[in-house]
């Protein structure tokens, strides 16, 4: 894959040997030789090279995900089209997070890899078989795991930790459902979405806004919603017919809570406006979470030391590390050290984190901490945020009716502000790109 992505400059050197290898051949007699095309650069991405071999490659991946979901794929040239889109989009977002200090190395990048391994019940080396079968090289699976991670913490940064969910927004969103007959719904949902690029002049808007509307045509007229959001969607989850999975009302983009809750079972709206495009939306399914919850909690708390640009893992693993050994001789207490220690918002109670339910905290949180009995104290946690040491405070069963519903409210408020913010922060990163094509030169 390495020797595939070449600079401009070693594209240059290596289109002249090949011309020089050429000419030799042609001045001495020899049998056929099989001629091997070169890689070549279809777009550049303010000072990146998108090649060829980017998109052959991608457009493999993602007709075999289309394969796998038993949708017909769009036309070759309407794919090629949003293989390259895709492509140019990581391009800028992934040289936006190297330009303002985003670094993940590869301890990080095989941590998140093992993960994903046990996930799947799978041993390391099984692992890699899969890949195997599957026709993916593990170095080429590596640098998509560090995309995605450097990814998510572009948004975690640029977008989430700059969301705030009010009291005030909570209890507007419960009062909106008590008032809803039958409580509170979820919405199982497809969508085909057409961009418009920020500042779009008025003939660039009416263009876009047909290509929605041919799209609703098609649905209207028997195609597959999942086959048309394939072909026409301009949203990442295209490949996967468009899916949105299941959503409370809060969890939807404004423009579709209004419609979703008229529609029913099947039901396909018309076109709708946002200030980011155009959308189509389809209601798949839908069903009622309005249910009492008696769960099992557990009071803990937590040191975090995060791993990041200014902490690397074994500074992060050591220090952690000492704080333990500092709390279980007695040296120090849980609270203390969190209170001056602990990188995140429980540091200032102790590191408490008060009562925690089933699928609060992530899954390698959650096992530590189930696994602990009370007053003991972890050995060190890894998770995405960083290394952590956990202590049971004590364990409870509780109705959490009330207090579950206003935390789903709040997820969802912050799930939807979420999703909306990182649209619009990819939407300015593609626009703001210096995009070249060159996909027609010869």
């Amino acid at each position: 894959m390495a020797c595939l992505r070449h600079s401009f400059g070693s594209l240059i050197a290596t289109a002249a040997l090949a011309l020089c290898a050429a000419h030799a051949l042609a001045q001495t007699p020899r049998a056929p030789v099989a001629i091997i095309p070169l890689d070549r650069v279809i777009a550049v991405v303010n000072d990146e090279a998108v090649t060829q071999w980017d998109l052959r490659e991608q457009r493999r991946i993602l007709l075999e995900q289309l394969k796998a979901s038993n949708i017909q794929p769009p036309t070759a040239d309407v794919l090629d089209k949003q293989v390259l889109e895709r492509l140019i989009t990581e391009r800028a977002i992934m040289q936006y997070a190297k330009e303002t200090g985003v670094r993940v190395d590869d301890t990080m990048v095989e941590r998140a890899i093992l993960r994903i391994a046990e996930e799947n019940k799978l041993k390391p080396d099984e692992f890699r078989k899969v890949l195997e079968r599957e026709n993916i090289q593990y170095a080429a699976y590596r640098e998509d795991i560090r995309r995605q991670i450097m990814l998510q913490r572009v948004r975690d940064r640029e977008v989430d930790s700059k969301i705030t969910v009010t009291d005030a927004e909570v209890d507007n969103y419960l009062a909106t459902v008590a008032a809803q007959a039958g409580g509170e719904r979820e919405y199982l949902l497809s969508h085909v979405y057409v961009t418009v690029p920020e500042q779009a002049s008025a003939d660039q808007i009416e263009t876009r806004s047909r290509r929605a509307a041919e799209a609703l045509a098609l649905v209207k007229s028997g195609k597959s919603f999942a086959e048309v959001a394939a072909g026409f969607s301009d949203a990442p989850d295209a490949t996967s017919g468009g899916s949105l999975g299941w959503r409370t009302p809060a969890r939807l983009p404004s423009v579709f809570v209004d419609v979703t809750r008229t529609m029913k079972k099947g039901d396909v709206s018309g076109v709708l406006r946002s200030p980011a495009g155009f959308h189509i939306v389809q209601l798949v399914d839908e069903r009622n979470r309005d249910q009492p919850t008696v769960v099992d909690q557990t009071h803990a708390r937590h040191i975090l030391i995060k791993v990041n640009e200014s902490t690397s893992e074994a500074e992060g693993k050591v220090k952690i590390d000492r704080l333990r050994e500092r709390i279980v001789s007695g040296g120090a207490k849980f609270d203390e050290l969190a209170r001056i220690n602990s990188e995140d918002a429980s540091s200032a109670k102790g590191g408490d984190l008060g009562w925690l339910s089933s699928g609060d905290t992530v899954p390698d949180f959650e096992r530590a901490m189930d696994k602990l009995k009370v007053d003991e104290v972890s050995v060190a946690v890894r998770t995405p945020f960083g290394w952590h040491l956990i202590q049971v405070v004590e364990r409870r069963k509780q109705d959490v009716t009330h207090e579950r519903r206003r935390d789903q409210a709040r997820v969802a408020l912050r799930q939807r502000k979420s999703e909306d913010g990182f649209q619009e922060f990819v939407r300015q990163q593609r626009d703001r790109a210096y995009v070249e094509y060159r996909i027609d030169e010869r």
